[in-house]
């Protein structure tokens, strides 16, 4: 009489497990890459519009100084702070103003520059 024995050998079934680990760490890498690209998209998206905001409020000045200054966008975004810097050019009455806005929880990569070439007017 012949037995046939059913079942799996430890050699198969570790190979299965190493197979499926490899693929879950594969699958969690991915996940991670997944949020940190969203959230560094989330960055972009809010920080470009609140650029742009901010630069419209200095084109809509008639007057452009040489002038540095800074603040936050409280209280809709508290975490956002910009800086803005008006410097002259080479060119008469052309001035270079540059809207940097930044996140003050993210430790790297959270600021954004926004740059505009103007005349400084009368």
């Amino acid at each position: 009489m012949l037995y046939k024995k059913a079942g799996f050998t430890l050699l198969e079934v570790m190979v299965a497990m190493s197979i499926l680990a490899m693929a879950l760490v594969a699958v969690f890498y991915m996940q991670s890459q997944s949020i940190s690209m969203a959230g560094e998209a989330r960055f972009l998206t809010t920080a470009s519009l609140l650029a742009q905001r901010k630069m419209a409020e200095i084109e809509a000045d008639q007057f452009i100084d040489t002038k540095s200054q800074d603040g936050d966008f409280a209280p809709d975004y508290p975490a956002y702070g910009w800086t803005i810097q008006v410097t002259d050019t080479q060119i008469a009455r052309l001035k270079k103003i540059e809207v940097n806005v930044f996140n003050k929880v993210l430790t790297t990569g959270g600021n954004y520059q926004l740059v505009l070439y103007r005349t400084g007017g009368k």
